[in-house]
């Protein structure tokens, strides 16, 4: 289980240095292949590969009227891995479509990752709690 965030900086090629804290688990689970996809929420979502490949049957099995969703899950993912320094290379069209910068912010999200431009995760946050607590959680306590 992935949790906590990590603020990383992409290097001028579009490289991230995944935290090491997490490297050591990605290499025992998938040898550091990892895929890549959008997400509806304006962030790329980061799967261990055999995570993924359940995920990509259950979006591929959908019916016909959420093709237009199929598309974008299974249309932009792009599969990459991890190189000897713990790097992956983020291709350019996924970096756009998420409009990733410099500073972005890792969050571990249980069997995945997001991966946000640091600035639109902090307007997602303040957006998030200025609207309140949901129904189905507001009942929640640590």
């Amino acid at each position: 289980m992935f949790q906590g965030g990590s603020a990383l900086s992409l290097d001028a090629k579009g490289r991230m240095t995944v935290p090491s804290r997490h490297r050591d688990a990605l290499v025992l689970q998938c040898e550091g292949q990892l895929t890549l996809t959008r997400s509806p929420d304006g962030c790329l979502l980061l799967f261990p590969r055999p995570v993924w490949a359940q995920h990509r049957e259950k979006i591929a099995a959908l019916p016909m009227s959420a093709r237009a969703w199929t598309r974008i899950f299974l249309g932009s993912a792009s599969d990459v891995d991890m190189d000897g320094t713990g790097r992956i290379l983020i291709p350019p069209e996924l970096r756009q479509v998420a409009s990733l910068s410099k500073e972005v912010m890792l969050l571990g999200m249980g069997r995945h990752f997001e991966l946000w431009d640091a600035t639109m995760l902090q307007q997602a946050e303040q957006q998030t709690i200025a609207a309140g607590m949901p129904e189905s959680i507001a009942t929640f306590s640590f």
